[in-house]
């Protein structure tokens, strides 16, 4: 099974959108994708970490019978009186894998164990520590409400219902209870091939030496460690120069071996920017201007039925940039739901005044206390921020004075699937 291509215009914005808010690209984002990963059935215990392409339905009931929820005796009806009780017991006892298979006589009890299927003529069970056991008889204080310690057939999941949807990723969780109701196999997504680009005549490649006026690549490094954490296939496409034609070459040698593509740098809308010119050549480019810092220009596109989201080159945008969108997005492009990272409210351990228009986004990490700490600099190049920060403490649109105890959202890196 192949789902549809991307059209050329599916990231179209409408007539006079310049700048764009973050929760509205968000959102427009998020409608106009749709699964482009194929599909393949597997053994539901090979497919950690896909996404379900259809619904997965019970082929049994969980539990598939009535059974004791602890270990004790079992009899009928319930007991109203709270006089003590004596029950005469049965030979023999009921057991996980060992059913009772006689039915046990009104006013008696049974020997039962965690697990074990309701002989017929039980439906309620007593705790052995509330038994005391002599001359075959048990003795116990009622009350003791009908149906006590005895779970129902069906009772968590019943046959023919629908036990995982469509959409979601197959965790431990998952797997369990797919197990539990007899789903041998599950039709799930195929991992989604993301390659990686990185564009411009400044970098170089590691273990080369460069000139003064050259860079080593920290973005392919970074991008493909991300896809890979994030549970995609990725595919690296290397670095492409300043140089049109060749960076036209790579893209059409990349069709057929990824499903989407992710390039850095050459994004804008500058004489060098050629990720935008050949998207642009293409009828496809969006340069959507998103009013978020670190980052702004986001070129979205199509090259050949291919999704391309161009990143700006500097590594902090970068990264902030494909958190915030790329990520989303790959896990509607992969079969998956879109999900805003998890946030929650912590002290700021820093001073900032925020003028308004933007939305920014600052590398962070929580102190002992749980105060959230800044990176010193802002500057989007520095990337020793990254790898100091634990997560990103965002700060919404409108203007902002922060001091030190005043509340703010800090996101944690494993909101992001990561850490």
């Amino acid at each position: 099974m192949q789902p549809p291509r991307l059209k050329n215009d599916c990231f179209a914005l409408p007539p006079g959108v310049d700048w764009t808010p973050v929760d509205e690209a968000q959102a427009r984002l998020r409608d106009c994708l749709s699964p482009i990963a194929q599909t393949e059935r597997l053994a539901t215990t090979r497919a950690e970490g896909r996404y379900l392409a259809q619904d997965a339905v019970a082929a049994r009931s969980n539990p598939p019978c009535a059974n004791s929820a602890v270990d004790g005796y079992g009899f009928a009806g319930g007991i109203a009186s709270g006089a003590v009780q004596i029950l005469p017991l049965v030979e023999g006892r009921a057991a996980a894998g060992a059913a009772f298979g006689a039915v046990v006589p009104e006013g008696h009890a049974i020997r039962i164990l965690t697990g074990a299927p309701l002989p017929k003529g039980v439906d309620t069970v007593v705790l052995q520590e509330d038994v005391t056991v002599e001359d075959g008889k048990i003795a116990f204080y009622g009350p003791v409400k009908q149906g006590s310690n005895a779970r129902k057939a069906g009772e968590d999941v019943a046959a023919g219902a629908a036990v995982v949807r469509a959409g979601a990723r197959l965790r431990a969780a998952e797997l369990a209870i797919l197990a539990a109701t007899g789903v041998a196999q599950v039709e799930v997504f195929r991992p989604l091939r993301i390659g990686v680009l990185s564009t411009g005549d400044e970098l170089g490649a590691l273990g080369t030496p460069l000139a003064p006026d050259q860079i080593y690549d920290a973005n392919g490094p970074m991008l493909l460690s991300l896809v890979a954490r994030w549970g995609y296939a990725p595919v690296d496409l290397g670095h492409v120069g300043d140089d049109r034609d060749a960076l036209r070459a790579r893209l059409d040698s990349a069709r057929g071996a990824v499903d989407v593509i992710l390039t850095s740098g050459g994004a804008s809308a500058g004489d060098e920017d050629h990720v935008s010119a050949l998207l642009k050549e293409s009828g496809s480019l969006q340069a959507w201007r998103i009013a978020l810092k670190p980052g702004r220009p986001l070129a979205l596109g199509v090259w050949d039925g291919v999704p391309v989201f161009g990143l700006p080159g500097n590594p902090v945008a970068a990264m902030v940039c494909t958190l915030i969108f790329a990520e989303p997005a790959f896990r509607v492009l992969g079969g998956g739901q879109w999900r805003a990272p998890h946030g929650y409210s912590v002290p700021a351990a820093f001073r900032k005044n925020k003028k308004p228009g933007r939305r920014e986004y600052l590398r962070a990490r929580l102190t002992e206390g749980g105060a959230a700490e800044v990176f010193a600099s802002e500057g989007s190049g520095r990337i020793s921020g990254l790898a100091w920060a634990q997560g990103l403490v965002e700060i919404d649109d409108g203007a902002r004075q922060i001091a030190p105890g005043d509340p703010v959202r800090y996101i944690p890196f494993s909101s992001f699937g990561f850490d």
